[in-house]
């Protein structure tokens, strides 16, 4: 792959949102015009070179381009955002709606993700070696569409509200999340629709699967409060992550006639 690498220069900036830093956009074009490309600082645009050093090669097309970030920018939005090909890694902490919208390619974030990360995601994978904010893998605000495809995963904790309106792809948080995993999961798909896949590996307050409709999650931490609108069906050996244990196995959320699947760890 051609790489084209960013570090961020010392001019001082509130908030970038830069829907620019994706493969798609950076793909046949010279340094440049990498350079031109513009940024929103509020209600100001500015060239993408103003606050980047930008060096590297291009690529003829998105799926050969990769793009290094070569330092933390926690104050840069929507890294990787719509993107459909290609990779990007960022070697810090991101800012909110890293890999919102991306239908393909790869994002590696070394540092922590703010709120929003791949949300209404439809293929791709978004890997998140920090934390990751609130609303991770959700809908945007005021729709009811949440992730469809890819995968993300998270080696630290998450926020509340991760898959909310999930309709299918796979999270995966290796620490602990806030309340609300997987709230509304499946309300916007069909009967016959298996809807997504959560998987937690650490602890969570509570309300896990509120208002769940379809999808499967899988606890295998404790959570402190369960929903009463998950009724226990049976207990057994279930295969999570290559790792197979003893699962309570619920269904509901029954105040919503919901028909989705929480395994908790026995």
């Amino acid at each position: 792959m051609e790489k084209i690498t960013l570090t961020p220069n010392s001019e001082k900036y509130l908030v970038l949102e830069a829907e620019v830093i994706t493969p798609d956009a950076f793909a046949g074009k010279s340094l440049e015009e990498i350079r031109a490309l513009l940024v929103w600082e509020g209600n100001t645009s500015w060239p993408l070179g103003k606050f980047f050093d930008v060096q590297g090669s291009t690529a003829a097309n998105a799926a050969d381009q990769a793009i290094v970030i070569n330092g933390s920018v926690p104050r840069v939005k929507y890294i990787g955002s719509r993107m459909t090909a290609g990779a990007v890694l960022c070697k810090g902490d991101v800012d909110m709606y890293c890999g919102a919208w991306m239908k393909g390619g790869s994002i590696i974030v070394k540092g922590n993700t703010d709120a929003f990360a791949g949300i209404q995601m439809e293929g791709g994978q978004l890997i998140i070696e920090g934390n990751a904010g609130n609303y991770l893998g959700a809908s945007y605000r005021g729709d009811w569409r949440g992730m469809k495809g890819g995968v993300i995963t998270v080696n630290g904790n998450a926020g509340c509200d991760l898959g909310e309106y999930m309709m299918g792809g796979t999270i995966t948080v290796k620490g602990n999340v806030d309340i609300n995993a997987g709230i509304h999961a499946g309300r916007a798909i069909g009967a016959k629709d298996v809807g997504g896949k959560i998987v937690i590996h650490g602890d969570s307050p509570g309300r896990v699967g509120a208002q769940m409709i379809r999808g499967n999650i899988y606890m295998l931490g404790r959570i402190e409060t369960m929903m009463p609108g998950f009724a226990l069906k049976e207990t057994k050996d279930v295969e999570v992550d290559g790792r197979t244990a003893a699962f309570k196995v619920y269904q509901g959320d029954r105040a919503e006639a919901g028909k989705g699947t929480l395994y908790v760890k026995a």
